[in-house]
């Protein structure tokens, strides 16, 4: 490491020159712009279920758009109202992009009614786009651009308008974070510094390794998926670590140089000191996101690399970067030099560890009381897979959800999607209609279910119950030998509900796709495996968020089990102790705990700046305990590899503990501070996830460098007394 930072000060120029063109490129390729997509896990049964209704109905909900259509004076039936909706929707009609358009004029006769609203004078659309639903989202701006009228109002939602409106919101919300964090962070750093241009340092290198983190995952986004969130997550982890870690060896440097020492020499020092423990630091971030590939198949996996890379970058910049820029600056970092200013020095830090050293267990109880106690709501978590409910209403996808919830209740109500698979064609024959008619009528009777949707259905819901007139019998005689006047009816239903070898039940449930009640009604509807010779999946929201919560807890274990392990090795390796890191992820464990309680105070039960309180993101608590395990330890990397050096020169413990503390104290919560202003800018995001994600860490942050490293960490370390670096592998 002091080799390296002589290499960074004698070829400061080769770096720099590399810099400026990766800096060049790599505007470039965002400018471009990438191909980011919605957040998939493969391998549920959900998803086997929406694949094989796509089969039968041709295209999947997820490339559907429901369309609104208003008029403030027509009735949908006037026939004013259908002249201008069939003008609105000529041009999608003729777009090779569009797969169909289904109207209330070409719905089948069960389904006409469902699509008006005479006394809201509102009538809804169906527009089926072509292709995965990666080519749908990519076609959708084009398609919805063509989508006017001059009459009648419009307004779009579905999966497609959804995950386009939240693209947006994303973009916006990162250029706002991203404009709100920087100058405060830089703010920060001249408070730190008392000098503009050593304070420009740590943010220049923080925005050079996002740019260049963004770039390569936006490229690697045109041969792999990856989620649109992966590219926020991306810069609130990379702006953050980034400034800290240049920050750490900007300020060793500062440091060295106040000793008297040249350029060249401070740089290499600071670069083996503070150099040594920002690459430790950056290896424990970049481990504990190595443990989302453990959710191999789902976006997660793409996010932790992503995450690693954009941290691996800091790493690099902080090592090799910054002292090269510090190089070229030389005695110019002075410049602009403002008045020495206030905070606690390090005599009053060093007071501070001594006086918790004096009463250690006085301060260890009650500080983990309060941590334990902030973990509690934790226990009653929910989760439940993101929607457009996630987007505001100034989104138009999340309008047109609300309108179609209020004025179309059936188009909108929960539905399980009940796929049966059967092992031949033609999927129905005798004894199929008679199981699948016994099936149907099972379902209905489920507390919750208010109605079924199927070939073998009554064709209204104000008919009388099929049970009071006819019976399987009769399905199967008017579905295999339909009359002239019933075969019009007949194709219609089945274009919607039947398949080459599968069919499909839609089971209306009177309950919110996130609601305990819902989830009641797909697992009771998932116990009916067997239908005659065929197989049920059952796909829908909220089977999806069952399947998902499922794959999450499944593979949690294994990916928390790799995180601490391989941390604990990497601090091991770092600290050369045996105990510090198992206490050090033990405080890991108190402050992200802690965090994860607020989490659910605040964004499940609608506290504070949240309005609409909802369970969260199955994948946040994960995503979460990767990001926040790895950034815990830079201030634990940092301020005990500082204690180990004055371990080593004085053989004191509790001496090196003191003076370790007042070294990094006020570094740390400078860190602290900065990190905590960049993580809550993207918590004033208008995207739920994004924002529980920056509150999340920045409280998580917070609680680190006050009450664990301020008060926990002196206070365990005296109690460990002789043991805080005993190795049976080291003398």
């Amino acid at each position: 490491m002091n080799r390296l930072g002589a290499f960074a000060f004698d070829r400061r120029a080769h770096v720099l020159g590399v810099a400026l063109v990766l800096f060049i490129l790599s505007v470039a390729i965002v400018f471009r712009g990438g191909r980011l997509t919605t957040g998939e896990i493969a391998g549920l049964e959900s998803g086997e279920a929406d694949l094989s209704l796509a089969g039968i109905t041709g295209a999947t909900e997820d490339v559907t758009v429901v369309v609104i259509f208003a008029s403030p004076t027509l009735d949908p039936h006037d026939s004013a109202f259908g002249e201008a909706r069939e003008l609105a929707l000529a041009p999608l009609r003729a777009d090779s992009r569009v797969l169909r358009v289904m109207t209330a004029d070409d719905a089948p006769p069960a389904l006409r009614p469902l699509m008006q609203n005479a006394a809201a004078r509102r009538e809804t659309a169906f527009v089926a786009l072509r292709g995965t639903f990666k080519e749908a989202a990519t076609a959708y701006p084009a398609v919805r651009e063509e989508l006017h009228s001059a009459t009648l109002g419009i307004e779009c939602t579905g999966r497609v308008p959804y995950m386009h409106d939240l693209d947006v919101v994303l973009g916006k919300d990162l250029l706002m974070a991203e404009a709100i964090s920087l100058p405060f962070a830089a703010l920060l750093l001249v408070y730190v510094f008392r000098t503009w241009v050593l304070a420009l340092v740590p943010v220049v290198s923080g925005a050079l390794s996002v740019l260049v983190a963004t770039a390569l995952v936006t490229t690697a986004s045109y041969f792999v998926d990856v989620a649109s969130y992966t590219v926020n997550v991306m810069s609130l982890v990379g702006l953050g670590v980034a400034i800290d870690y240049s920050l750490f060896v900007v300020s060793r440097y500062r440091e060295e140089l106040d000793a008297g020492r040249d350029t060249r020499e401070a740089l290499s020092t600071a670069v083996a000191t503070s150099g040594r423990a920002v690459l430790f630091s950056g290896l424990a971030v970049c481990v504990g996101l190595s443990g989302l590939a453990f959710f191999r198949g789902s976006y997660l996996a793409m996010m932790g690399a992503g995450g690693a890379l954009v941290v691996g970058l800091a790493v690099l910049t902080a090592i090799l970067f910054v002292p090269a820029l510090l190089a070229v600056l030389g005695r110019r970092i002075f410049r602009g030099q403002l008045r020495a200013g206030g905070g606690l020095g390090e005599a009053r830090w060093e007071r501070l560890a001594r006086w918790v050293m004096k009463r250690p267990w006085l301060v260890l109880v009650p500080t983990v009381l309060v941590l334990a106690g902030a973990a509690r709501p934790f226990m009653r978590l929910r989760m439940s897979a993101a929607d457009v409910r996630v987007l505001d209403e100034r989104s138009e996808a999340r309008r047109a959800y609300d309108t179609l919830l209020r004025e179309f209740p059936a188009q909108a109500a929960t539905r399980a999607n009940v796929v049966v698979r059967f092992p031949s064609a033609p999927a129905l024959n005798g004894p199929r209609i008679h199981a699948l008619y016994t099936l149907s009528r099972d379902l209905e009777k489920l507390p919750g279910v208010t109605r079924v949707e199927s070939i073998v259905s009554r064709t209204s819901p104000d008919a009388p119950d099929p049970e009071d007139d006819y019976g399987p019998d009769t399905y199967e005689e008017n579905l295999l030998r339909p009359s002239a006047l019933l075969r019009p009816i007949v194709d219609a239903g089945a274009k919607l509900t039947v398949g080459a070898q599968d069919t499909v039940l839609y089971v209306r449930i009177d309950a919110p796709p996130d609601s305990e009640a819902a989830r009641a009604v797909v697992t009771a509807i998932r116990r009916h495996r067997n239908v005659a010779d065929g197989v049920v999946v059952v796909g829908g929201a909220t089977a999806n968020d069952l399947d998902t919560t499922a794959f999450m807890r499944d593979r949690a274990p294994p990916a928390l089990a790799f995180i601490v392990g391989a941390t604990l090795l990497v601090l091991f390796v770092q600290l050369r102790s045996v105990l510090l890191p198992l206490k050090a992820v033990l405080m890991n464990v108190l402050s992200i705990g802690a965090s994860f309680g607020a989490l659910v105070w605040v964004f499940q039960d609608g506290r504070l700046f949240v309005h609409e309180g909802r369970p969260l993101e199955p994948t946040l608590p994960v995503l979460l305990f990767a990001v926040i395990f790895g950034l815990s330890m830079d201030y634990e990397v940092l301020i005990l590899a500082r204690i180990r050096e004055q371990w080593l020169v004085s053989g004191d413990s509790d001496e090196a503990v003191a003076k370790g503390l007042a070294k990094t104290a006020g570094l740390v919560t400078s860190a602290a501070a900065i990190m905590v202003t960049v993580f809550a800018a993207f918590a004033l995001a208008r995207v739920v996830l994004v924002q529980a994600t920056g509150f999340g860490m920045a409280l998580a942050v917070l609680v680190d460098a006050t009450l664990v490293r301020v008060l926990l960490v002196p206070a365990t370390m005296k109690l460990l007394g002789k043991w805080n670096f005993w190795s049976p592998f080291h003398k």
